[in-house]
């Protein structure tokens, strides 16, 4: 599991791998969290969410625009993530992260999450994702 930020024009992409979907959403949203800012620390709470939709790039999709909407409702940066997607039913999620309180980071805002050259495809090595973030 890694991801890797990629500079893009006036945004921040991420780019993610895993040997699973699961893992892959994972390193997808702590690449969201790391554009959010260099150095998080290991306090907050946990919190769970639960989301659905009608394809893998749009769960993807809007499992990072929940991820936002959780910071911008709870005042935290969603953290330490933990993706739950059946192999049976991969049109929905059920996922927990850590939620580190805004007032303890120096964090750059993230607007929103775009579909602009979005990408999910499985790889040799299980899957890879390419995401492109409003700043």
């Amino acid at each position: 599991m890694s991801f890797e930020l990629v500079a893009h024009t006036a945004d921040i992409a991420v780019e993610a791998t895993g040997e699973t979907l699961a893992r892959t959403f994972e390193s997808t949203a702590s690449g969201l969290s790391a554009a959010h800012c260099e150095s998080i620390p290991a306090t907050g709470d946990r919190f769970e969410m639960s989301v659905a939709a009608e394809s893998l790039e749009a769960l993807l999709f809007d499992y990072l625009d929940e991820l936002i909407y959780q910071r911008d409702v709870r005042g935290v940066l969603p953290t330490d993530h933990r993706v739950l997607i059946p192999e049976t039913d991969r049109s929905s999620l059920k996922a927990s992260a850590r939620g580190v309180p805004l007032s303890a980071v120096d964090a750059r805002e993230i607007k929103a999450v775009t579909y602009s050259e979005m990408a999910l495809q499985r790889v040799d090595q299980g899957w890879r994702a390419y995401v492109v973030f409003d700043v």
